[in-house]
Parts: structure tokens; C-alpha cells; sequence
């Protein structure tokens, strides 16, 4: 315990030390999650803000052979939500003072694509009167089109890399993709000044707790000021789903997700980070155990009902049958039951954009 405790005093860590903290379980586990929950309180308060999710399509043009709705798989139902729906759920979120709308649709490339989206957010800004704040996760655009969606409201921006592996990196996704490409993209938005965010997905089957480690020193080292991570849970209808016996038990991959959150808190304190929804599709108290032990953002789901079962990436999506109103409802008393509060209203920035 005093190894531990003597580790625990940093927050730069070797990659030897983040691998032993990895590995930590009983009472040592616990004290790593002590010290997380005590250094997020004190960098960053209590608070937890919300980004009301809109799915806006599940149309993507990528085909990563972890996702639900990739390009090949033919069972997915593909949709597009109106821009009179979207405008419709991000009123809802203004009126119930979420503060922020986060935008997520699959990976698409176009000028009509860039337009569509130029004119959401331009129409989200006018309806609140400059007041909701707008995350976008749109996937790998060039520079120029991240500049226009900037210019036209939207000032945080996630871009998970998934494994910053690069041997893994390609072989989780097929030959169109780039690894350097979607580096130069979080540069990109870094540049032109949004809140940028990454995050990876933690129990992927080869992944090692080497990878994982290298994965928190990634965004480390990126600088990144904001942070979703969330457990591997595999899709039937996907090529990855074939190598699920060499996945960690769905538990222990929830577990270890719960590390990654907590050491990336103590390396990097006044980050934000996602309570990721698929943390309750382990668990159904995956959220709240997730914000105790550093997260402090909350993504309540308002893509209008009949969509939102169209999102799959993985299996058991928790909350597809909810109404906006209910999930709200239900998002607020588990923030209550981790001993949090809501920052009704706030836009709740990183305060390490804000250095």
C-alpha cells in the first residue's frame, strides 16, 4: 500500500505505474477510486452537465468492424432525422436547460453533408438566442468544412480515436482508413479552436493493458480537453463479433473502464469527462459509478423515439424506449444518487480549454 499510495501522490505517471494501477483490485482498486473522486471534486466540482444526444443519422460511409450500423452490415434500417425533428429536440433542451446539444451521426463526406449541417447549426443558434451550446461528432471532415461548422456555432468537438495503436488502429478498421489522417484531424480542430475530444473503447479483443496504458498517455500527450471512453460490447452483426471469445467477461471490462476514467483524472484533472451511455449497458448503475470515480458529463438521449433503436453501434443500447421527458427525469435522479448535481443552464466548458 505504500507503492500505492507514494503513486497516487502524482499525476504524471510512467507507463509501468499506469499498467500497476490497471491491474489494482479490492481495497487497492478502492483507493484508486477515493483518490480520483477527491481530485475531481477539488479540480472541478460537483457538477455534472448534460448534452442532449441527437443521432442524426445512422448513414455512414465507414466501415469499422466494430459498428452496428457500418456501411456493410444490411440488417441496419438507415435513416435521417428532418431538420425540423432536430430543430424540434433542441428547443427541448433549450426549454429544459441542458445547456448543451451534442450532434453524432455516422461518418459522411459531401458538400450537400457540410451544407445540412452549416444551416442546423446556424437555425439550433438562432432559436436559443446564442444560448445552447453545441458539441458536434461528425467524424473525419477536412479543414475547411471544421472551420465552417465553427464559424456557424459549434465549439466542442469529438473525435474519438478509438486505439492509438497504430498496428490495432488497422486492424479494427478495413483500408479506407487512415490512422495519420485522423491524427491530423485532432490537430485541425485544435487549431482552429474548438473544445476537441477523444477517447477509446476499452476490452477490445488483442487489446493489452499496454495498449491501454499507451492509450491514456495518448490523450495525454494530445492535450485534449475533453474525453469519452467507454466498455467494448460487441454486435452480433458485425467481423469483430467472431473473435468474442477472446473478449474479458463484460463485468471486468466495466471494471476496467472504470480505472481508465479514474487514472485519466488524476493525470489530467480539470478535463470533462463522459459517463459513456454504454457503461449502463453493462450495468445498470454504470453511469452513476462512472461520474463518481471522475466523469462529469451526461449525454441524456433526444433523438425522437422512432430512431433511436436505428442507432445500434452495440447491443443492449440502454434507453431506446424512453421519451425525452423520462430520460431526463431518470438522468437527474442518478446524478442525485452519485452525490452530484446538475449545472442546469451551464454550458459546463472544460476548464483545461479554458487554460
Amino acid at each position: 500500500m505504500i507503492q500505492l499510495n507514494e503513486i497516487l501522490s502524482k499525476n504524471e505517471f510512467t507507463k509501468e505505474e499506469i499498467i500497476y494501477l490497471l491491474s489494482l483490485e479490492g481495497p487497492e482498486k478502492t483507493a484508486l477510486f477515493e483518490k480520483s473522486s477527491a481530485v475531481k471534486l477539488a479540480t472541478i466540482g460537483n457538477k455534472v452537465y448534460y448534452r442532449g444526444l441527437i443521432e442524426l443519422s445512422n448513414v455512414c460511409s465507414k466501415d469499422c468492424l466494430y459498428c452496428g450500423i457500418r456501411n456493410s452490415n444490411e440488417n441496419v434500417h438507415r435513416y435521417n432525422i428532418t431538420d425540423e425533428e432536430v430543430l424540434e429536440v433542441s428547443k427541448f433542451a433549450w426549454d429544459n436547460k441542458y445547456g448543451s446539444i451534442a450532434l453524432q451521426s455516422g461518418e459522411l463526406r459531401s458538400p450537400a453533408f457540410t451544407k445540412r449541417i452549416t444551416n442546423l447549426l446556424k437555425k439550433i443558434k438562432e432559436m436559443s438566442n446564442g444560448e445552447l451550446g453545441v458539441t458536434i461528432s461528425l467524424g473525419e471532415q477536412d479543414e475547411a468544412t471544421y472551420q465552417e461548422w465553427f464559424d456557424a456555432g459549434a465549439h466542442r468537438y469529438l473525435l474519438r480515436i478509438e486505439v492509438s495503436n497504430p498496428a490495432l488502429y488497422y486492424k479494427y478498421h478495413p483500408g479506407d482508413h487512415s490512422y495519420e489522417e485522423r491524427l491530423e484531424c485532432l490537430r485541425a480542430l485544435k487549431r482552429i479552436g474548438y473544445q476537441t475530444g477523444t477517447g477509446v473503447m476499452v476490452g477490445l479483443p488483442f487489446q493489452t493493458l499496454d495498449d491501454l496504458a499507451d492509450d491514456l498517455l495518448f490523450m495525454k500527450d494530445m492535450d485534449v480537453h475533453m474525453v469519452g471512453m467507454g466498455p467494448f460490447v460487441e454486435h452480433h452483426d458485425t467481423p469483430l463479433y467472431k473473435y468474442s471469445n477472446l473478449l474479458l467477461p463484460k463485468e471486468e471490462r466495466f471494471t476496467l473502464t472504470l480505472k481508465m476514467i479514474a487514472i485519466l483524472r488524476l493525470m489530467m484533472p480539470d478535463i470533462n469527462m463522459v459517463a459513456a451511455t454504454a457503461m449502463q449497458a453493462i450495468d445498470p448503475l454504470g453511469r452513476e459509478k462512472a461520474i463518481k470515480v471522475g466523469a462529469n458529463i451526461l449525454m441524456p438521449n433526444i433523438t425522437p423515439g422512432k430512431y433511436r433503436d436505428d442507432y445500434k453501434l452495440y447491443e443492449n443500447k440502454p434507453c431506446t424506449d424512453d421519451a425525452a421527458e423520462d430520460c431526463k427525469n431518470c438522468l437527474e435522479a442518478r446524478v442525485h444518487i452519485a452525490g452530484h448535481e446538475v449545472g442546469y443552464g451551464e454550458w459546463g466548458d472544460s476548464k483545461h480549454f479554458g487554460k
